[in-house]
């Protein structure tokens, strides 16, 4: 496995979709970095030179904020929004979906699992 930012990427798949094993680093940006550095996405891991390898290193590390210090900043943020005390802090920090969802009779991913409603003896 190679390790990019911190991370061991899987070398049997394709770069395009390796490098979405990152934090932080989706298609669209896996595609982007492949333009930049002029690799080909569809190359194996395992076929990358050590030299591509660090390029790709340097690159992820000093342009793009990934893993644990995107991490950080999104946690900051929501910590942010919890303190001042506006709308979405309060859905945070109560566990409800954010943006407008219905709650009466969806969102069991949010809320947990069902309480018991009634105890059978």
């Amino acid at each position: 496995m190679a390790r990019i930012a911190g991370v061991d990427i899987p070398n049997n798949k394709v770069l395009m979709v390796s490098l979405t094993y990152i934090y932080g680093i989706g298609n669209h940006l896996s595609r982007e970095i492949c333009k930049k550095l002029k690799l080909d996405p569809l190359k194996r891991v395992k076929d990358l030179t050590d030299d591509e390898k660090s390029k790709l290193n340097n690159l992820i590390t000093s342009k793009y904020k990934v893993e644990g210090e995107l991490r950080s900043e999104v946690r900051l943020s929501i910590k942010r929004l919890m303190d001042i005390g506006c709308y979405r802090g309060i859905r945070h920090s109560r566990g409800l979906p954010l943006r407008g969802q219905r709650t009466h009779s969806n969102a069991r991913t949010r809320k947990g699992p069902r309480g018991k409603l009634i105890k059978k003896k």
